[in-house]
């Protein structure tokens, strides 16, 4: 039996493969990417979430700790903190994910895991998803990882939704903070086997929304066996929203206000379906 940290279990997902699913939120990232709207995730060990809001006795504007007291006075408040993380076993999280398994699989769906990024816990991963072999499975990852773990994982999932968010290697170092050689190596791999796979683009304004990066992208992927679709996400400025709660400044490093350029008029002309979520 192996442990895992997860920071999110949401159920009656629409968006996150076939089907009605459950996703499961791993914690950690090996990616920095600087439009990330789950900093929360992206540290692998459980992280206190602290609300900001006017303390009852100083009147001023304070983070609340765990232990839900005022950062200035230290008084006692009401519980306005959480913890963004839990520690679980494989066969905790399989009991759970089989409650309401029958409904889903009703309709068409199953089981995602998503983060952060699921394949920094790859024992954990592998060991649910070696027990529920009657679940629909996906999987959302960066790709980020050695060819060996992406392989395992990938031999033990239904179906894959790649991120591919800049092909240009030193501009994706620029806004992740990593090269993408190791995404693009197991893309090539994902490309050349039989596994149903989406690939989807987080569209950020100025950054990777333009026709050069489309047709590097579909010039990768164009002769793949089993590709799906490719799925557009454009970027909500509501994404740094949650960094304060963590005691980070949101810096973007791009114009938010920028307006979205999707020319997805590239991707059909590689005969690629295509569409904006």
């Amino acid at each position: 039996m192996e442990r895992g940290i997860i920071f999110d279990l949401k159920e009656f997902s629409v968006f996150d493969g076939p089907g009605i699913r459950q996703t499961v939120f791993l914690k950690g990232c090996p990616l920095l990417c600087s439009w990330c709207h789950n900093p929360e995730g992206q540290k692998k060990h459980p992280q206190v979430m602290a609300t900001q809001t006017e303390c009852r006795y100083c009147h001023l504007q304070q983070f609340i700790q765990e232990n839900n007291r005022c950062c200035r006075c230290a008084k006692i408040l009401p519980a306005l903190a959480k913890t963004s993380g839990e520690e679980i076993s494989s066969a905790d999280l399989i009991e759970r994910l089989r409650i309401n398994s029958g409904w889903y699989a009703k309709y068409g769906g199953g089981v995602t895991f998503s983060g952060g990024e699921p394949l920094m816990q790859p024992a954990f991963l592998l060991d649910v998803l070696q027990h529920i072999p009657d679940m629909h499975t996906a999987i959302e990852t960066s790709g980020y990882c050695d060819s060996e773990i992406f392989t395992r994982i990938i031999a033990q999932i239904d179906y894959v939704m790649l991120d591919i968010k800049i092909v240009d290697a030193e501009c994706h170092k620029k806004y992740t903070g990593h090269s993408n050689d190791k995404i693009l190596h197991n893309l090539h791999t994902l490309c050349n086997s039989e596994k149903p796979f989406t690939i989807r683009i987080p569209l950020i304004p100025g950054v990777n929304d333009n026709e050069h990066n489309f047709r590097q992208t579909a010039e990768l992927i164009h002769q793949a066996k089993s590709l799906i679709k490719v799925e557009l996400l454009p970027y909500h400025r509501t994404a740094g929203a949650k960094y304060a709660q963590i005691g980070r400044a949101y810096q973007p490093g791009f114009d938010e206000q920028k307006a979205i350029h999707a020319p997805v008029n590239i991707f059909r002309d590689f005969g690629i379906r295509s569409e904006i979520l």
